[in-house]
C-alpha cells in the first residue's frame, strides 16, 4: 500500500523527481475546477437574479466589510500607481502599494470592467491556477495516482468539524454557535475561500516557490532560486506575510536535511539565501510603511478589533477537522525525531508540518493568515495515513483478500474525504440562506445606490462623506471619496468614529455636538438613509444646519448649510 516516493540521500540523481502526471489527471483537475466554480458562482447568481425590485445585490457573498476595502484600492489604483486610504476621513497622502490590486484594476480598465466582475475573475483564475499547482505539488510527494487525486480532493473539499457545532447550535446550546470562528476562518478552508474569499486562494500561489526549490535541488541548479526568489516577490507584493509561511518552510525544510545529514546542505542554504534576499522587499516596505507613517501605524495597530486569532491549540482540530487529526497521527506515528532513511520529499513534508504549528501562533494580529497553505500538508500526511494506516488496519479487521483490501481502501479514502466534507457543504447552502434575507450587507437599497452614484459624479476625492457603517464601507469604493466609517482596521479611532456616527444620528444629539463631529473631520456630505435612520430618529430636513442636495425615495444627502453647494 506504500505509494510515496523515497530516495536515499546520497543518491543524487534519484532525489526529489516527481511523479509522472497523465493527460487524464490533468483534464481531470480542470473539469473539477470548473465544476467546482460553477457551483460556487451560483449564490452569486442568485444573489443578482433574486434581488427584489427595491434592493441591489452588491456583488459580495462573505467578509463584505474586508472586500470593499481592497475594492478601494481597486478603484485608486485604476488611475494612480499608489492609493490613498479612503476608508477613513483623515487627510492622507497615496503611498500604499498592492500589486494584486494594482495589476486588477489596470486589467479591469484595458476591459472595462468594474469590480464586481474582476472580483469573479479573479475567483475563476485564482481557483484554476491554485488547483494545477497544487497537483503539480503532489505529484512530488505521491507515485500513485489515487493517492495523488486523494490528497488533492482532500485540500479542495476538507474541512473541520464545524458541522458539530452547527447541530449543537440546533440542539444542545439553544440557538447560540460556541467557537463561530472555527466553523467561518477560511484561510485552511480550500473550498470556502473558493466561495467567498478568493484573494486567499491567490495568496496560496506562495507553494510555487516551494516546488521551484525542490526542483532546483533535485537538478542541483541554483537558478531555481532565483526563479523561487522572483515568484516570491513577486508574492510579496501581494500578501507581505506570506513571506513569513515561505522563509518559515524553507527554514525548517533546510534544518531537518542539516539534521538528517549531519552537514550543512549548501544547495538549500544558499537557496534560503537567494529567496530572502530577493523577496524581502515588500515585507521591508510593510514594515516601513506601517512604522514611520502615523496613519497607516494606527491602522496595524487596529488588526486587533477584529478579535481573529488562530484558536487555542486543543481547538485546532474543530477548525481543521478529521485530515488534521489523520495527519497528526501519520506525523507522530513517522517518529518525527528518526530522521535517518527518510527522504528528502518527507522531510518537506514534515517541516511544512510542523512549522505551521509555530506560525500559526506568531505574537503577531495577523496570525490567523498563517493558516493559508497548511492544508496542503495536512491532506498529503492525510492520505499517507488513510492508505498506509486506516484502510489496511480496517481491512486487516474485516480479513479482506489483498484485491478487496484495494477497493476498500477507495471506499475508506472516499468516506474520508465526504466526512470532511459536511461543513463546506453547510457553509455553501448558508450562503443561499443568508442571501434571502436580501438585507445588508450584501444588499443595498436602489435609493441609496443612487445616492451613492451621486456622490461619484459629484464628490471630490478629498470629500468626506458621514453615513451609517452599512453606507460607509461603500462609499470609497463607488465614489472615491473619504468615509467617515468604513473598516474595522483601516477608518482610523473605529470605535470612536462608530460612537460619533451613532450619536450624530441619535435624536438627543444637540446641534453642537453635530456641528463639532462636522467640523472636527471636515465632513462635507451626509448620507440619510435606512441604515441611518435606523440608529435614531433625527430628522435632518427639519434641522436648518443642513441642506439636502439630493432626494430620491429613502434615501438623500445632506451638506452643512454653510458649505451647501
Amino acid at each position: 500500500m506504500q505509494a510515496e516516493l523515497s530516495y536515499a540521500p546520497t543518491q543524487a540523481k534519484e532525489r526529489s523527481i516527481t511523479a509522472a502526471v497523465t493527460r487524464r489527471e490533468w483534464f481531470f483537475v480542470l473539469a473539477t475546477a470548473l465544476i467546482v466554480l460553477i457551483v460556487t458562482t451560483l449564490p452569486y447568481l442568485y444573489g443578482y437574479w433574486s434581488a427584489p425590485a427595491d434592493k441591489q445585490f452588491m456583488g459580495v457573498i462573505y467578509n463584505v466589510s474586508d472586500h470593499m476595502q481592497y475594492f478601494s484600492w481597486f478603484r485608486e489604483f485604476s488611475h494612480a500607481n499608489l492609493a490613498a486610504n479612503k476608508l477613513t476621513p483623515e487627510p492622507n497622502k497615496p503611498i500604499f502599494f498592492n500589486l494584486l490590486w494594482w495589476g486588477m484594476a489596470r486589467i479591469g480598465g484595458v476591459l472595462g470592467i468594474g469590480y464586481a466582475g474582476m472580483y469573479q475573475m479573479l475567483r475563476w483564475v485564482a481557483t484554476i491556477l491554485f488547483l494545477l499547482l497544487l497537483y503539480r505539488m503532489l505529484s512530488w510527494f505521491f507515485a500513485d495516482r489515487l493517492h495523488r487525486i486523494t490528497a488533492f480532493l482532500l485540500v479542495l473539499f476538507g474541512a473541520g468539524f464545524g458541522w458539530v457545532l452547527i447541530v449543537m447550535k440546533y440542539t444542545v446550546t439553544r440557538g447560540e454557535l460556541i467557537w463561530p470562528l472555527d466553523v467561518y476562518v477560511a484561510e485552511p478552508n480550500t473550498f470556502f475561500s473558493i466561495l467567498g474569499s478568493p484573494h486567499f486562494i491567490a495568496a496560496a500561489l506562495y507553494m510555487f516557490v516551494f516546488d521551484l526549490v525542490l526542483r532546483g535541488q533535485a537538478k542541483h541548479q541554483l537558478r531555481y532560486a532565483v526563479y523561487a526568489g522572483l515568484f516570491a516577490l513577486f508574492m510579496g507584493w501581494q500578501h507581505a506575510y506570506d513571506l513569513l509561511i515561505v522563509y518559515g518552510v524553507l527554514g525548517a525544510y533546510t534544518f531537518l536535511v542539516w539534521w538528517r545529514d549531519r552537514r550543512p546542505p549548501m544547495y538549500l542554504i544558499w537557496s534560503c539565501i537567494i529567496v530572502g534576499v530577493l523577496s524581502v522587499w515588500p515585507a521591508l516596505y510593510s514594515v516601513l510603511l506601517t512604522s514611520l507613517d502615523p496613519l497607516w501605524k494606527e491602522v496595524l495597530k487596529q488588526f486587533a478589533n477584529a478579535g481573529v486569532y488562530t484558536p487555542p491549540l486543543y481547538r485546532l482540530p474543530v477548525l481543521l477537522g478529521l485530515p488534521f487529526l489523520l495527519a497528526l497521527y501519520t506525523a507522530i506515528r513517522q517518529n518525527p525525531l528518526q530522521l535517518q532513511g527518510v527522504s528528502d520529499n518527507d522531510l518537506f513534508v514534515r517541516g511544512w508540518f510542523w512549522i505551521s504549528f509555530v506560525l500559526v501562533y506568531l505574537p503577531v494580529d495577523y496570525q490567523i493568515h498563517m493558516l493559508n497553505g497548511w492544508q496542503v500538508p495536512i491532506a498529503i500526511l492525510a492520505t499517507r495515513g488513510i492508505f498506509g494506516y486506516l484502510a489496511p488496519a480496517l481491512a486487516q479487521r474485516r480479513r479482506l483478500t489483498q484485491a478487496s483490501a484495494q477497493r476498500w481502501a477507495i471506499v475508506v479514502a472516499a468516506v474520508v474525504i465526504g466526512f470532511s466534507s459536511l461543513t463546506n457543504l453547510y457553509l455553501f447552502a448558508w450562503r443561499f440562506y443568508d442571501l434571502s434575507r436580501y438585507d445588508y450587507p450584501y444588499y443595498l437599497h436602489r435609493d441609496e445606490v443612487a445616492a451613492l452614484r451621486w456622490l461619484e459624479e459629484n464628490a471630490r476625492p478629498e470629500d468626506v462623506v458621514l453615513s451609517s457603517l452599512e453606507l460607509g464601507q461603500y462609499v470609497p469604493a463607488e465614489t472615491g471619496a473619504h468615509a467617515f466609517l468604513a473598516h474595522w482596521a483601516q477608518t482610523v479611532d473605529y470605535y470612536g468614529k462608530e460612537a460619533a456616527v451613532m450619536r450624530f444620528f441619535n435624536e438627543d444629539a444637540t446641534q453642537r455636538e453635530r456641528k463639532k463631529i462636522i467640523e472636527d473631520f471636515s465632513v462635507d456630505y451626509i448620507i440619510w438613509g435606512p441604515a441611518e435612520r435606523a440608529l435614531g430618529a433625527h430628522p435632518l430636513f427639519e434641522n436648518p444646519a443642513f441642506q439636502p442636495v439630493f432626494v430620491r425615495g429613502d434615501a438623500t444627502i445632506f451638506v452643512p448649510a454653510a458649505t451647501s453647494r
